[in-house]
């Protein structure tokens, strides 16, 4: 479990940085653990493409 939210936490603070190339990267990586067959990679993918995705996010990102 500790693992999960480690690798969870990674990339959502990876994608919140200000770097679009990172954002992007971020959003490109959590849908290829998407489509792993894993319960536990569809989690960490679905919780990080939630929180990246979510309104104020993106408004940060697209600012600069």
């Amino acid at each position: 479990i500790y693992v999960k939210k480690a690798v969870n936490w990674a990339l959502r603070q990876i994608g919140k940085s200000r770097n679009k190339n990172l954002y992007k990267l971020a959003l490109k990586t959590a849908n290829e653990i998407k489509k792993m067959d894993s319960k536990s990679a569809k989690w960490i993918a679905s919780d990080a493409l939630r929180e990246l995705l979510s309104e104020n996010i993106v408004k940060r990102i697209n600012k600069k």
